[in-house]
């Protein structure tokens, strides 16, 4: 099948840059449709073999992808160019090219002659878009997730704009300030617990009292809204890892990876920019991170921070962790949370992990194709980066953003209203018994948890385990008041 577009411009040049997600191509159809696999062409709506046709028609029909504009550019014959422009000025597609063109590589030698109205870069229909910045030169007015130098893409598809429209973070304040101040208190104590043990347990990592005590601060601390810096990420690292040898005092000088187990090269899952890029990139983040404009809905803002946090891998150890305290830390910044409130998405994270490690797979299995690594010995691997630096500097966060979308509604249904709920079976189950009968603080307690969390049942073990401390009478009572607040 005779590739059309993106797929065209990055087979024609060779281009080192993550393949289309779904590319166009010539197939025996009437018009042009959107497929599963790829957009369908039919072979009279195909583009000329130029390249300015083909950038044209990818604008016109596949949307942004600057990883790949910013490569094909260079290459564009200067002079058709201009002869294009001088047929067609007013052109959206021309002028959107135009304006890039000046922005990666050169201005043109072509004084505008625009007349129609100014037009963002990014599709407000098509995408996630932040707010515009108008080149007046053109008329294009850039409105994405980032700069020109550093830019996330968040593609609007049916399932994200779905998840935008339930407001989940509107949800999860009603829900929240509907709470007694008592159960607020007790929520909100269980979810920063959890949350830290969460994002332990992703890392496959069991903390110390001492270290899950540091990280609940951790997270306390997102509410102070502190603006992101190398010293202040720093300081964030340091607070998360214990081994005095892992703690930074800057970002990473030298290149690090992710290890899957397999020996050898094929051991190496990941890795991110090399650190000349990385450090760059993370200015470029930072201030990104900085201003999170309101145009933008703060799930998507906090979830672009922290994927990108951890796609670029800015310390040897601790970046995982840092990642989800800087969704915190950025719905803190926008102002989404009341101070001392808290979402724990990590908590659900770790239940859906197949599909976290899925949206991180997303980036990281295409961008491990433009390394070439070569094992040495034990861990010494000889790494040599083959791709294009646009691979991290604008990068697709659409599988990111579905995902951390996905997770806040089930951290606010499952597991904030799950657990509210059970405090309010606890106190209720807890009052009744200890209403009627003479019972140790301590053991009703243990024993109304446990029957709770078995479904409104004591196990035959739990009642030989009380024998000689809780009546027969007392076990049947809380079964019994256990199930009416299940089941109410």
């Amino acid at each position: 099948m005779k590739l059309l577009g993106y797929a065209y411009l990055r087979e024609q040049l060779g281009l080192r840059v993550f393949e289309p997600i779904r590319p166009a191509m010539v197939r025996p159809v009437t018009r042009i449709v959107t497929l599963e696999e790829c957009l369908a062409v039919p072979a009279e709506r195909a583009p000329d073999d130029d390249l300015l046709a083909h950038c044209l028609f990818a604008l016109k029909h596949e949307g942004i992808d600057l990883a790949i504009l910013s490569q094909v550019l260079p290459h564009l014959p200067e002079e058709a160019f201009i002869e294009a422009l001088q047929v067609s000025p007013n052109g959206i597609y021309l002028r959107k090219l135009a304006y890039l063109y000046e922005a990666f590589v050169a201005p043109l030698d072509i004084e505008p002659r625009i007349r129609g109205r100014a037009v963002p870069l990014f599709e407000p229909k098509q995408y996630v878009t932040g707010p515009s910045v108008r080149n007046s030169r053109w008329r294009v007015d850039f409105n994405g997730l980032g700069s020109l130098r550093y830019c996330a893409t968040v593609r609007r598809t049916p399932e994200i704009q779905r998840l935008l429209d339930e407001d989940i973070l509107a949800q999860a304040r009603a829900f929240v300030s509907s709470l007694p101040p008592g159960m607020l208190d007790r929520a909100i104590q269980w979810a920063y617990l959890s949350e830290t043990q969460s994002s332990f347990a992703i890392e496959r990592e069991s903390p110390t009292p001492d270290k899950q005590q540091r990280f609940m601060q951790l997270l306390r601390q997102a509410h102070e809204g502190m603006p992101l810096d190398e010293a202040y990420l720093v300081t964030l690292q340091n607070s998360t890892v214990s081994n005095p040898f892992d703690k930074a005092a800057a970002f990473r000088h030298e290149q690090n990876y992710l290890h899957n187990g397999l020996p050898g090269a094929l051991g190496v899952s990941y890795l991110p920019p090399p650190p000349e890029l990385c450090e760059s990139l993370m200015g470029e983040l930072m201030a990104w991170a900085n201003r999170l404009p309101e145009a933008v809905p703060a799930l998507v803002s906090a979830s672009v921070v922290s994927f990108g946090f951890v796609f670029l891998h800015p310390f040897m150890d601790g970046n995982g962790r840092i990642s989800r305290f800087l969704i915190h830390h950025a719905l803190c910044r926008a102002g989404e949370l009341e101070r001392g409130n808290l979402l724990p998405i990590s908590v659900a994270m770790k239940r859906h992990e197949a599909d976290y490690l899925a949206a991180l797979e997303a980036f990281s299995k295409p961008a491990r194709q433009h390394w070439q690594v070569n094992w040495i010995d034990a861990d010494h691997h000889d790494f040599r980066f083959t791709g294009s630096e646009a691979i991290y500097r604008y990068w697709d966060a659409t599988p990111a953003v579905a995902f951390t979308l996905r997770m806040a509604r089930v951290a606010l249904e499952e597991d904030l209203k799950a657990e509210t709920h059970y405090l309010a079976c606890f106190d209720r189950v807890y009052r009744t018994i200890d209403e009627h009968f003479d019972i140790r603080g301590s053991d009703l307690a243990r024993l109304v948890m446990m029957c709770l969390s078995n479904e409104g049942r004591l196990s035959n073990n739990r009642r030989r385990q009380f024998r000689y401390q809780v009546p027969e009478d007392v076990l049947d009572a809380i079964e019994v008041e256990a199930q009416r607040a299940l089941i109410d």
